[in-house]
């Protein structure tokens, strides 16, 4: 059933909090309980968006069915459905990550000069579903995947559009603030990976993350270099991948614990920024 063993326990954790944010949504009534759930899960759900982008990469499953039905809880998670990352990330940043001017994630005004971290959270937040799309259309190779990326989008979002119906404040708070809030959390996770690299070598173009704590919250995402250097290559055989060309990534781009620019900051400033919004 799993291609790789070892997802069996991220994907367990990941559908029992569905099971959890489905549980809630029929039984609770409280908007304040609501609300706290939605506060106790922003990190949570914000480090789901790591799986997602794995699964996304490789799929979890043997069987399609499996890997689309994975992927409709993956996007009332993180708000990114089927293939959205396939055709933004796999198709797009990976292959244009060396060229700011057509990094689907760049990091660069049209200038020349770097964003900074809030500006780019927001370019890539709002520009991930049209800039998807555009790539689906840009060569008729990667138009495949755009009718499953239609097709799941839509029955995602009319399930949505039904929990909405029948709870709307339930599906408020447990369902689509979560979903925004997680594109954006993804987004300004993303920002640490590769702004302010400005070269061609693909080994000195991305910033690596070795500290245990953050590798097993995201499965070994920090790996980054190794990661875009085979970005078919399973999370879990990223380390191994790693230490084989760890010899050509500069020293100064693997960080440790001492690094001030970590995933979880990254998400404690994406929070500050929403929770401004509301003010």
């Amino acid at each position: 059933m799993f291609k790789y063993k070892i997802d069996r326990w991220p994907v367990f954790i990941i559908l029992s909090l569905s099971a959890i944010d489905f549980a809630l949504y029929f039984t609770v009534e409280s908007t304040a309980a609501l609300i706290c759930y939605y506060l106790l899960m922003i990190v949570p759900k914000g480090t789901i968006c790591a799986w997602n982008h794995h699964h996304q990469h490789l799929n979890t499953f043997k069987s399609d069915m499996l890997n689309r039905i994975l992927e409709f809880f993956y996007a009332l998670h993180t708000g990114v459905t089927t293939n959205l990352w396939v055709l933004h990330h796999n198709l797009g940043h990976h292959l244009n990550f060396l060229d700011q001017e057509k990094d689907e994630s760049r990091w660069k005004r049209k200038d020349g000069t770097q964003m900074g971290f809030i500006e780019y959270t927001l370019n890539v937040a709002l520009t991930a579903y049209s800039r998807g799309i555009q790539v689906g259309f840009s060569k008729p190779a990667f138009a495949k995947h755009l009718k499953p990326f239609f097709l799941y989008t839509t029955i995602t979002f009319v399930i949505l559009g039904m929990l909405v119906g029948h709870n709307p404040v339930g599906a408020f708070w447990i369902f689509i603030l979560p979903m925004i809030t997680s594109l954006i959390l993804t987004s300004a996770a993303t920002y640490k990976h590769h702004a302010g690299l400005d070269t061609e070598d693909e080994m000195a173009a991305t910033y690596n993350d070795l500290r245990p704590g953050y590798n097993l919250l995201t499965g070994n995402l920090g790996y980054h270099t190794a990661h875009h250097h085979k970005q078919g290559r399973h999370w879990s055989l990223l380390p191994e991948l790693h230490a084989q060309i760890e010899h050509k990534i500069p020293k100064e781009l693997i960080l440790n614990s001492s690094s001030e620019m970590s995933g979880l900051t990254a998400a404690f400033f994406s929070v500050k920024l929403m929770l401004s919004f509301g003010r």
